[in-house]
């Protein structure tokens, strides 16, 4: 008998028949022998829809309250769901964030776990009753008030959960049928990957991939978790995220190929570029700007710097960031203006940010030459260019972006027969 922690997202319980849907495969997965654990997200929108709600009430809710407001999505989702996993004649019994003992940070609106007491939840196993968890959610250590995780909270519940309690495997339940080479949206062409390492997903989850969120992996791969990435709208495998080592494993089983070379490709729109013009060619200041932005939490990407100006012996500074955070990454460094000695800032928020993944990289020559001759080939110009062991990333105009993708993607035969299916229509 094994213990499997089940996630769905919000387009796999949008409404009452796919509730009743996912209430049948979770009675079945019990029936077969198995423990299940449920965590699920809001039904459809309700998050979007809610989120809009307190915007019309006030230009800028308190986030204790935001998060109050927000939860209420997936308390909804864990009742109806125990209603309908009653009515096929099991016992069910729906516990929120706090109840399941998720303790989090006191961040309201991106709460970090910091422990994890699931008694109640081993208590209902014990008793032979399906826990549903409302994902997303906990609540403060010191405040004792309600938080939110944050974009992918509900992914990151089901992982620590799976972990506190020892679970087999995290089945994280979306629209398709796993983890696609690319967006089966932008490449109907895209390929399956059957397994996948946590590495190289955490890589995709970073630069733009939608299916697992980073935090989520990184949680996973802290506790050695297998997550299994499949749709609640078939009953096919999906991909596997695990180890190297569990993979090496599984291909000497016959249980997997040979790994590819290369992963995916993903690409992320919603970037933005702010250049600091005209900083002094000088040690420390590179350090002024980048301690603004750290103190002020906004992370960054990519950075490059050019070189100084003969004649006036100063540079610009460019770096990437989420669009959300460019107002406050603007105002951190006109804050420490007369430290910086800048001339000026300037944002492009027309980029989009293209990424070619896979940890084959690491043994295989040439992979940089085919990627930036497919992109020649067709036509579209870089603006900044960022490596890891695994990943090699560019900045292109947004336009280009889709063509980009489409580009890659055939250029390493990531290329499928068929069509992916897309089930519901949002990915997640």
């Amino acid at each position: 008998m094994s213990l499997i922690v089940q996630k769905y997202g919000g387009s796999s319980v949008a409404d009452a028949t796919s509730v009743k849907r996912v209430a049948r495969r979770i009675v079945d997965t019990k029936k077969s022998g198995d423990e299940v654990v449920v965590v699920v997200s809001a039904m459809g929108d309700t998050t979007d829809e809610l989120l809009d709600l307190a915007n019309e009430v006030s230009p800028l809710p308190p986030g204790r309250e935001l998060d109050m407001l927000l939860t209420a999505g997936e308390r909804i989702s864990m009742a109806v769901l125990a209603m309908a996993i009653h009515d096929l004649g099991a016992e069910a019994r729906s516990y929120t964030g706090s109840q399941a003992g998720l303790i989090t940070d006191s961040a309201h609106g991106a709460a970090r776990i910091i422990d994890v007491s699931p008694g109640r939840i081993s208590e209902a196993l014990a008793e032979g009753a399906i826990p549903i968890v409302a994902g997303f959610q906990g609540v403060a250590q010191d405040s004792k008030d309600i938080t939110t995780l944050g974009r992918g909270g509900s992914d990151t519940t089901a992982v620590a959960l799976a972990a506190a309690l020892n679970a087999d495997v995290c089945e994280i339940y979306t629209d398709v049928d796993g983890v696609f080479s690319t967006d089966p949206r932008v490449v109907p062409a895209a390929r399956r990957v059957p397994f996948i390492t946590y590495e190289e997903m955490m890589e995709l989850a970073a630069v733009g991939a939608k299916v697992l969120h980073l935090r989520c992996v990184e949680y996973a791969r802290r506790f050695d978790l297998p997550i299994h990435v499949r749709s609640s709208f078939s009953s096919k495998e999906g991909t596997w995220v695990m180890s190297p080592e569990a993979i090496t494993r599984a291909i000497e089983e016959g249980r997997a190929m040979e790994q590819p070379i290369i992963s995916g490709v993903a690409a992320d729109v919603n970037d933005a570029k702010v250049t600091v013009v005209g900083v002094p060619d000088k040690p420390g200041q590179a350090s002024a700007i980048f301690r603004a932005l750290a103190d002020a939490g906004i992370n960054i990407d990519m950075i490059v710097q050019n070189v100084s100006a003969a004649a006036t012996g100063r540079t610009d500074v460019t770096f990437t960031c989420p669009e959300g955070s460019v107002q406050q990454a603007m105002e951190a460094i006109n804050a420490r203006r007369e430290a910086i000695e800048f001339e000026s800032l300037t944002v492009d928020e027309h980029i989009a940010k293209v990424s070619l993944i896979g940890a084959g990289m690491r043994s295989h020559p040439g992979v940089s030459a085919d990627f930036f001759q497919a992109l020649a080939e067709t036509g579209i110009n870089v603006e900044m260019i960022s490596t890891s062991e695994i990943r090699i990333s560019v900045v292109t105009r947004v336009d280009d972006s889709t063509k980009a993708v489409q580009a890659l993607h055939s250029a390493f035969g990531l290329d499928a027969d068929g069509e992916a299916v897309v089930y519901a229509g949002s990915g997640r």
